[in-house]
């Protein structure tokens, strides 16, 4: 085994991996990861004959302590919640794997997962553990392990699903839609929505945004067009890339202020979901600095 460090790092992609996916945070993710640094540096080295195996299981158990925890946060968050975007493309390399299984819908759907199951949902789909290894990673037996892996994958299919969008069709539509909400064209722009089209923001207490999902063709239209023509000024709405899969990004003042994903079916909007939390922002804020400016999508 080479030297604590060294193996850790190694380690390092694989394990924010996991904590990513269950707890649908990057700030959360890596207190967990500076937690099991903390104990890997208290272990016997010598001792421990599967580095990859005993990180892992450090990692998912202070996972599912967090989620115990988390649970009770979020009943007390100002607002909806939702997960945490992080900025994928290839000018940022795999930062958290297999895009598909860091999508925000899938993370979204996830927290309605119990921990356990949460658990041996992203252990088995997102990183191909056994059963058995996934019960040895949560402390259960393989049986019990492969009972709470199909609980959630039943969980998970029957949780609806967005219908994937040719990126090129997804962007004609897009266009459409910020030029109706740009112009204040309200009835233009329900034109363009479901008639059980839903919007989310995820604004924390931290910034001016609606703390119930807003509900229908009419109400969704005249409030994303209030909401610009309140706080639009300034603000540039790029197409970018977070989790796998085309969004717009708002930047103003080369500062992300808001991530925003977009649901159709067919050609009419069914869902948005945007993250405004400066808090929740702040690592995609680091990626864009990092890179100095939004990412190339890998589409």
């Amino acid at each position: 085994m080479g030297e604590p460090l060294e193996v850790f790092q190694q380690q390092r992609g694989r394990m924010f991996g996991i904590a990513y996916r269950m707890l649908g945070s990057v700030t959360e993710a890596d207190d967990v990861l500076q937690e099991a640094w903390l104990r890997w540096q208290s272990v016997d080295h010598a001792g421990v004959n599967e580095p990859a195996a005993f990180l892992a299981r450090t990692v998912t158990n202070l996972c599912l302590t967090q989620l115990t925890t988390a649970r009770a946060r979020r009943e007390t968050y100002v607002g909806e919640w939702l997960p945490e975007p992080v900025l994928t493309g290839p000018d940022l390399g795999d930062l958290a794997g297999q895009r598909e299984s860091v999508s925000f819908a899938l993370l979204t759907i996830l927290e309605q997962l119990t921990p356990a199951e949460r658990a041996a949902y992203v252990l088995r789909e997102a990183f191909a553990y056994s059963h058995r290894e996934v019960g040895d990673l949560i402390g259960t037996t393989e049986a019990n392990a492969r009972q709470l892996h199909s609980r959630a994958r039943k969980r998970v299919a029957t949780a609806e699903q967005k219908r994937p969008v040719d990126p090129s069709h997804w962007h004609t539509l897009v266009e459409r839609f910020l030029a109706a909400a740009q112009r204040g064209e309200v009835d233009r722009l329900a034109d363009l929505l479901a008639t059980d089209v839903v919007s989310r923001a995820d604004g924390g207490g931290k910034v001016s945004a609606a703390r119930k999902p807003v509900i229908g063709r009419e109400r969704v239209a005249r409030y994303l067009v209030g909401v610009l023509e309140r706080f639009g000024a300034g603000i540039t709405p790029t197409v970018g890339e977070a989790n796998g899969e085309p969004v717009i990004v708002a930047v103003a003042d080369g500062e992300i202020r808001a991530v925003c994903f977009l649901t159709f079916d067919g050609d009419l909007l069914t869902g948005m979901d945007i993250a405004m939390n400066p808090d929740k922002l702040a690592f995609a804020g680091e990626q864009l600095s990092r890179i100095g400016g939004l990412p190339s999508p890998g589409w």
